[in-house]
């Protein structure tokens, strides 16, 4: 299970880079495009989930090692990483339900809240990565 971690890593960078490519899709009026990389944006963080469910029900908590200032560097991320983890995936099932039964002004009203809050747990996820395993 000692790969998982980094396969996380890899599942968060790429769900960081669909959401991207998917705000740009529909900013430039690709909607059918949109629609297809936010679905893959989506089944990359639910892969995510279930790896990092699995790799924690194995080896359970990992403390981070270091001390001094960048503890506390590593600690306040992982604060507002877990914290706006847990509102990313109701966020994100209310987003994309909206969006699939063709509710577009509630999908993008929520939407405005939802991509940032993602997009900040898939990258601060690739952070706490770096920082734990290869710090």
């Amino acid at each position: 299970m000692g790969f998982l971690p980094t396969l996380n890593a890899v599942l968060n960078t790429t769900a960081a880079a669909l959401l991207v490519w998917g705000w740009t899709l529909i900013r430039r009026g690709h909607r059918e495009k949109h629609r297809r990389v936010m679905l893959a944006a989506f089944a990359t963080s639910v892969l995510f989930l279930t790896s990092y469910l699995v790799y924690h029900a194995q080896a359970g908590s990992v403390r981070f090692q270091k001390t001094g200032p960048i503890r506390t560097v590593y600690l306040t991320i992982l604060l507002t990483h877990t914290v706006l983890a847990a509102a990313v995936a109701p966020l994100a099932l209310i987003t994309l339900t909206r969006a699939l039964k063709g509710r577009f002004e509630s999908h993008r009203a929520i939407a405005r809240w939802t991509l940032p809050i993602w997009l900040y747990v898939s990258v601060t996820g690739v952070v706490v990565y770096l920082m734990l395993y290869r710090l």
